[in-house]
C-alpha cells in the first residue's frame, strides 16, 4: 500500500501533538492553577521546602535560593541533591538577573515572599507559587504533592509521603500523649513563639503536644516570662538566634525554676537551620527523631 510523503508527515505531526497533550500537566496553586505543557527538566525553588520537595523525588534545581549561603541548606536535604545549583540569592530577594541566566522552565516561588513579583518572574519561565514561609505541616506536605505532580513524579512522592506517616506515626508512639510544649526561636530581645499553626508546631502536635495556639491571626508571635510561665510546658524546644539570647537570660530569673521545662530539665537547644527555616519532610524526619531521643531520656 502506498503512503504518501503529505499523509507520513502528517501522521507524525498528530503523534507529536498527542505526545504534547498527554505531557501536559495542571495543577493546582495559589493564583488558582498552572498548566506545564511539557516536564520541567531546569527548576528554580526559591524556598527550603520546595527544594526538599524536589529531593525528595530525585531532582536538584538548578538554581536555590539559598541566602548566598549553601550551608543554610540542612544536610539532612542537601544530602539527597545529586548534583550542585547555582545560588540565585536570598529567599527574601532573589537575583532576576541569575534567574534568568539558568533559562529556568518553571520556577517555585512562595507566596507572601515573591507573590508581587509574579509578573516579573512569569516572564523568565511559568511559576508555581505556593504558601511555604507560612504553611501548616499538612500545608506543606500537600505543596510537596503539587511539586511531585508538576514535575511528573506524582507516584513517586505519594510512596515517600506515605514512608513519612508512618515515621511520625512510628515516633509519636513512643512519646507518652498529654505534654505541653513550646517552640520558639531566641534572639537578644524577643522569644518568637512557633503556635500549632505554623509548621514545626503542627509538627509537635502531629507527635502528641498540645501546642499553645495562634494569636489571632498570627502563629509566629513573641511572648514574655510571665505568659511563657502561664502556659508552663512540659518540654521547651528553643532555637538560639544568638549567643545572648533571651531565653538564656529568663534561665537566670529568679521565676524560672517555677517552670515545669525547667524543673524537670525539659529544655533543648536545637538548630535553628532545622528547626525555624528549613520546612519539608527530612527537616520533619529529623526534628520527630530528636524529639523521641530527647523523650526517651526522660522515661
Amino acid at each position: 500500500m502506498f503512503i504518501s510523503r503529505r499523509s507520513c508527515l502528517a501522521g507524525l505531526l498528530a503523534m507529536a501533538l498527542s505526545v504534547t497533550a498527554q505531557a501536559a500537566t495542571t495543577v493546582k496553586d495559589d493564583r488558582g492553577g498552572l498548566t506545564l505543557d511539557r516536564t520541567p527538566q531546569r527548576i528554580v525553588a526559591l524556598e527550603f521546602s520546595f527544594v526538599d520537595a524536589l529531593a525528595n523525588v530525585g531532582i536538584t534545581p538548578v538554581g536555590i535560593a539559598d541566602d548566598n549561603d549553601p550551608k543554610r541548606l540542612v544536610p539532612q536535604v542537601s544530602q539527597h541533591l545529586q548534583a550542585t545549583w547555582k545560588s540565585v540569592g536570598t529567599r527574601s530577594q532573589p537575583n532576576m538577573e541569575t534567574i534568568s541566566a539558568l533559562k529556568p522552565d518553571l520556577i517555585i516561588a512562595d507566596t507572601s515572599r515573591h507573590g508581587a513579583a509574579h509578573a516579573q518572574l512569569s516572564k523568565i519561565a511559568p511559576v508555581l507559587l505556593l504558601n511555604s514561609r507560612y504553611g501548616t505541616l499538612d500545608d506543606i506536605v500537600a505543596q510537596a504533592r503539587t511539586i511531585g505532580a508538576a514535575v511528573g513524579r506524582q507516584a513517586e512522592i505519594d510512596r515517600r509521603i506515605d514512608e513519612f506517616n508512618r515515621t511520625l506515626d512510628s515516633i509519636r508512639s513512643s512519646i507518652p500523649a498529654g505534654q505541653k510544649a513550646v517552640f520558639g526561636a531566641s534572639r537578644e530581645d524577643s522569644f518568637n513563639v512557633h503556635s500549632s499553626g505554623s509548621f514545626t508546631g503542627g509538627l509537635l502536635t502531629r507527635l502528641g503536644f498540645e501546642l499553645p495556639a495562634p494569636s489571632g491571626d498570627k502563629v509566629l508571635y513573641d511572648i514574655g516570662l510571665e505568659q511563657l510561665l502561664a502556659i508552663n510546658p512540659d518540654w521547651m524546644f528553643v532555637a538560639h538566634y544568638r549567643q545572648e539570647s533571651l531565653v538564656r537570660k529568663w534561665e537566670k530569673n529568679a521565676l524560672w525554676p517555677a517552670l515545669t521545662a525547667a524543673r524537670k530539665a525539659q529544655v533543648e537547644g536545637v538548630d535553628p537551620d532545622l528547626w525555624a527555616r528549613a520546612r519539608g519532610l527530612y527537616p520533619a524526619e529529623a526534628m520527630a527523631e530528636q524529639v523521641r531521643e530527647a523523650v526517651g531520656k526522660k522515661r
